[in-house]
């Protein structure tokens, strides 16, 4: 069983419900559960001109690989009408796998830990309400350097 940390986000078609609908597909994926869900947080969009984002992180303990995880997420994606059409495009859902227990993977459909993190408050203060205040991320970063790094700035908790 890993302990695999999933970033999710939405800015269009009701992003709140969104993510609460994404966090119960979550929990009925196969051998999985979702064992605590951050607070949501508001976010300006990384690209101008788009809504607002809403956005949180759910810890999930898992048994699925890393690759059968990234295709039961672009599964719940697709269900929840998302649509590729542009790289950092709005969005309906955005499901990104963060961390995978101690795992660095860097193949060409999965970098892990999850690749700008660290500079993505909408990101890291969501997963610091979910572990201890002296986490260490699989590549030996330091969740607090990375907070101290990235202030809580254009977010706001809902």
């Amino acid at each position: 069983m890993e302990r695999v940390y999933i970033g999710l986000g939405s800015n269009l078609d009701e992003p709140q419900e969104q993510l609460h609908s994404a966090v119960e597909a979550l929990g009925q994926l196969p051998a999985t559960t979702v064992a605590a869900v951050s607070a949501f947080y508001s976010s300006e969009s990384l690209s101008p001109g788009q809504p607002r984002y809403t956005n949180a992180v759910a810890a999930l303990d898992t048994t699925l690989a890393p690759l059968e995880l990234l295709d039961g997420l672009q599964a719940i994606e697709t269900a929840q009408g998302r649509v590729r059409l542009e790289r950092w495009g709005p969005r309906t859902l955005d499901l990104d796998i963060l961390l995978y227990g101690d795992q660095v993977i860097d193949i060409p459909r999965l970098k892990v830990p999850h690749y700008h993190m660290q500079a993505r408050p909408f990101v890291l203060y969501p997963l610091a309400e979910l572990v201890a205040e002296d986490f260490v991320l699989a590549d030996r970063r330091r969740l607090a350097q990375l907070l101290a790094d990235c202030p809580f700035v254009g977010l706001e908790r809902l």
